[in-house]
């Protein structure tokens, strides 16, 4: 007998099939990861405990119930069906609901907003608004028909009757309670006829407080431009609006004492005020009283002041003046001063003078060149007069000759340096002869 042969598809619609009606409706528990939201707006993970991991969804219809986030490291318990995705052959968990795990959904849900909210900066301090000493009008927001309403009517009107309460009835339970708050929110902020906002509510469960954790009134109350009270459960209640408001009170009846002054506590302090005022008032008149008794004991008649004044304006006039022409004079003398050296050391003048200076220098030196050459002329006139008259032409001239041997130019002095027939030269004044010896006379007598 041959074995049927599967083919892909039909192996995968029997498992799908056999899942299906093995694990119609199941709870899982496990821990998120792998989270992915993509465009569709379902939520894709993976499911894991220590030991093994399956792949789940949660298809968009269903998460839009959820009233917290899905994220992950998130252990939560769902509930759901097996089923087979044929075209990759992948089992997975389709989740119909979930539930966070060891908390409720309400609390992670507050916890994670108030997360975020936190981040956001919404619960700054520097951002809430400071409530009025003495409001003119107060509105409170809550329901017509609990009992806090009468409480906080009550207690306001004993403490101080005269300022108007204007009360915007919503609902402050329920699905829906929420956007009701949130439209008196923007009516009170649209008439803007109180000062101050109250939001009211005794207290109640977790479940009952949701409209008060809601993001949509906690944007509400940010953005309003009144300030906000939050008087919303007992004293250990603590909601979203409660971190969002300007102001928390532990309880309505507190928020009531808060909001309105004691009308006869203020009247107390203004007497006491009042007396202090006065008392203060009649020290300073008192205290300038005297002040003014002093001051005019020591004022002088005004006549007799002014005339002082005069007199002192006069001589400090005089002194002035007198200060002035000095001050005058004495820059006029160093003007003359200054004005005289600037002619005494003037280029021209000094050029002038140093110019005399050079032309008599010159006319010195020209008479004294003059008779120097003067008397060098003399001198030399002199001289060349004894050098005439020891001339050796002016010996010759007187008939002396001088005899020179030939051709040696030997000065004859003796008859020895001339012997007989040698030629000699004889210069004469005018002209020379050229004779030949014919004796040599050698005594003195031999002429």
């Amino acid at each position: 007998m041959q074995s049927h042969i599967y083919t892909v598809s039909e192996l995968t619609q029997n498992i799908k099939n056999l899942l299906e009606e093995t694990y119609p409706i199941l709870w899982i528990s496990g821990e998120i990861s792998n989270l992915s939201i993509p465009s569709s707006g379902h939520f894709y993970f993976t499911l894991k405990d220590d030991k093994a991991q399956i792949r789940a969804v949660l298809f968009k219809g269903q998460a839009r119930n959820l009233s917290f986030r899905l994220e992950n490291g998130l252990s939560i318990v769902g509930m759901g069906r097996i089923s087979v995705y044929p075209p990759q052959g992948q089992y997975q968990f389709i989740l119909e609901t979930v539930e966070p795990k060891g908390r409720g959904a309400l609390q992670l849900a507050f916890e994670q907003l108030k997360a975020r909210l936190h981040q956001e900066g919404l619960f700054d301090a520097s951002l809430k608004k400071p409530l009025p000493f003495l409001p003119k009008r107060i509105c409170v927001i809550t329901s017509p028909s609990g009992a806090v309403i009468h409480d906080m009517i009550q207690i306001m009107g004993r403490r101080f009757p005269s300022i108007p309460i204007q009360v915007i009835p919503v609902r402050v339970q329920g699905q829906g309670a929420e956007n009701e708050i949130v439209a008196a929110l923007d009516l009170a902020n649209t008439l803007q006829q109180a000062d101050v906002l109250v939001i009211a509510r005794g207290g109640g469960s977790l479940e009952d407080l949701q409209p008060f954790n809601t993001e949509i009134l906690a944007r509400a109350i940010h953005a309003s431009r009144i300030p906000v009270v939050s008087a919303i459960g007992h004293e250990t209640d603590y909601t979203i609006a409660d971190f969002v408001a300007d102001l928390r009170a532990p309880t309505p009846s507190a928020a009531a004492e808060l909001v309105v002054p004691e009308r006869e506590a203020l009247k107390a302090s203004l007497s006491e005020l009042n007396l202090r005022v006065r008392a203060g008032l009649e020290r300073s008149l008192r205290q300038l009283r005297e002040s003014l008794v002093g001051i005019q004991s020591r004022l002088v008649r005004p006549k007799r002041f002014l005339a002082d004044r005069i007199l002192a304006i006069d001589d400090l006039q005089n002194r002035a003046i007198g200060s002035i022409q000095r001050r005058i004079h004495v820059a006029r003398e160093r003007y003359l001063h200054f004005k005289s050296m600037i002619f005494a050391y003037h280029p021209g003048r000094w050029i002038d003078k140093h110019q005399a200076i050079l032309d008599r220098i010159h006319k010195e030196m020209m008479t004294h060149l003059s008779n120097r050459i003067a008397q060098k002329r003399h001198r030399a006139r002199e001289l060349v007069a004894s050098l005439q008259a020891l001339s050796p032409l002016a010996i010759l001239k007187r008939g002396y000759s001088i005899t020179q041997t030939l051709p040696g130019q030997q000065v004859v002095t003796t008859a020895e340096t001339a012997p007989e027939t040698s030629l000699v030269s004889i210069r004469l004044y005018r002209g020379s002869l050229i004779c030949r010896v014919e004796r040599s006379l050698h005594g003195e007598d031999d002429i």
